[in-house]
């Protein structure tokens, strides 16, 4: 169905770690905190991106990987000097792997009060369906002959 790509964040934060960046400085974002459920027909992504700039947001699907991206921009510290900055600055990051089952030429999304909601729906040919079963006349013929 869908998937995750852990090394995506354990990449960020490994670059947070070793760049060393101190407080009072433009920091990276580490990840785009989502959540993902199943509703009906339809898978639904939900991202938080407070204060992105709704103009930097990207969802694009390439070989059944679903990539979203934003840029938030902090205001510039000319002059500033930063008593506390612990507000991430730059781009958010996410892939989140599609399996086959998926319509990608169908995918939504949305940016509302800070935060993307795509809509990911099943493909009609993936949807669990009713098979009729149909009824055989011969057993009624054959009851009827042999009474």
């Amino acid at each position: 169905m869908l998937g995750f790509d852990p090394f995506n964040d354990l990449d960020a934060l490994t670059r947070g770690l070793l760049t060393g960046q101190q407080s009072g400085t433009v920091r990276t974002p580490r990840f785009m905190p989502m959540d993902l459920c199943k509703v009906e027909d339809h898978y639904l992504l939900t991202a938080d991106l407070p204060g992105v700039d709704p103009g930097s947001i990207d969802v694009s699907v390439d070989n059944g990987v679903l990539s979203l991206s934003a840029r938030r921009s902090l205001a510039s510290d000319d002059g500033v000097k930063w008593l506390a900055s612990e507000r991430f600055a730059g781009t958010y990051r996410r892939q989140v792997t599609l399996g086959d089952g998926i319509d990608s030429a169908a995918i939504s999304a949305q940016y509302n009060n800070g935060v993307l909601t795509v809509s990911i729906p099943i493909a009609e040919k993936a949807k669990p369906r009713r098979i009729a079963v149909e009824h055989s006349s011969e057993q009624q013929a054959i009851a009827a002959s042999a009474g």
